[in-house]
């Protein structure tokens, strides 16, 4: 079974919890915690393997070969983030190409403009609804697996409303989505009443320090969402305890006091499941 097969059973039967990750080890580490499916953030490849911030400045090629790192290296589905998908319609529809290649099972394309920004920070400015619809119909149209999940992205209801955010949804669905991933709701009571009001499979962004509010993966999936994404959680975790390590390592002139606090050797072998006691792997 394919992977994007099995992501389309698992939200079909459920709420899919997936943690964000900038890496492989970082996807190996969520699949060894026993969740089904691995978000790749954007920010997080943007953040934490080029040290820039995320505004769209990773190209299709790089992204497509870093999330390909992650597909391979664990054996449940990965959906990535395709920013604006890189371009015009045409440009979507080689992301598609490019992503299926890479092993992915998923992707979501946004309406924002280019260069885009984070959709929780102010502004943002969007596309027109019918070119959207030429870039969803045209990734649509690429996909060699039809069980990958096209998921389309809305930024609306930050920059023109939440009725507008709706509307948009309903038009990229009849355009050929998947799925729509409605950015930045502002309360509980609007996840409640977008999930009502739009007929696809929903997917909700938990990230912190943003517009939305931090609800449990029951809530979400009482209100009918079927996929929850943590993008920069362990990013913003391993970064904290990172920097204050170094900190105190610049202080002290020694990691000793930290020693309880890593990652052993021992364990990041198992992780990779590499035995140096043989000699080939």
């Amino acid at each position: 079974m394919s992977t994007a097969k099995k992501l389309r059973e698992l939200i079909a039967n459920g709420c899919v919890a997936m943690p964000g990750v900038f890496n492989a080890s970082m996807g190996r580490l969520v699949e060894r915690a026993g969740f089904e499916a691995v978000y790749i953030s954007g920010a997080g490849l943007c953040n934490a393997t080029a040290g820039v911030p995320d505004i769209g400045l990773l190209t299709l090629t790089e992204v497509a070969q870093l999330a390909g790192y992650v597909a391979r290296a664990v054996k449940i589905p990965c959906i990535v983030d395709a920013d604006t998908g890189f371009g015009g319609a045409e440009n979507a529809a080689r992301t598609i190409e490019e992503f299926e290649r890479a092993g992915l099972a998923g992707c979501h394309i946004e309406d924002q403009e280019f260069p885009k920004r984070c959709g929780h920070l102010a502004g943002k400015s969007l596309i027109e609804t019918e070119e959207m619809n030429e870039k969803i119909a045209a990734a649509a149209g690429a996909k060699r697996d039809p069980n990958f999940l096209l998921i389309a992205r809305t930024d609306a209801r930050a920059v023109e409303s939440f009725d507008k955010a709706v509307e948009r949804a309903r038009s990229y669905v009849a355009a050929g989505a998947d799925a729509i991933f409605p950015e930045a709701l502002q309360d509980e009571q609007e996840f409640r009443d977008f999930a009502k009001a739009v007929d696809a499979p929903l997917l909700a962004n938990m990230t912190e320090f943003g517009k939305s509010p931090l609800l449990t993966l029951e809530q979400l999936a009482r209100f009918g969402y079927r996929m929850v994404i943590y993008p920069q959680t362990a990013f913003r975790v391993s970064m904290k305890a990172a920097g204050d390590m170094l900190r105190d390592l610049k202080t002290a002139g020694t990691q000793e006091a930290w020693l309880d606090r890593m990652q052993t050797r021992k364990e990041l072998y198992e992780l990779l499941d590499y035995d140096p006691t043989k000699e080939k792997l």
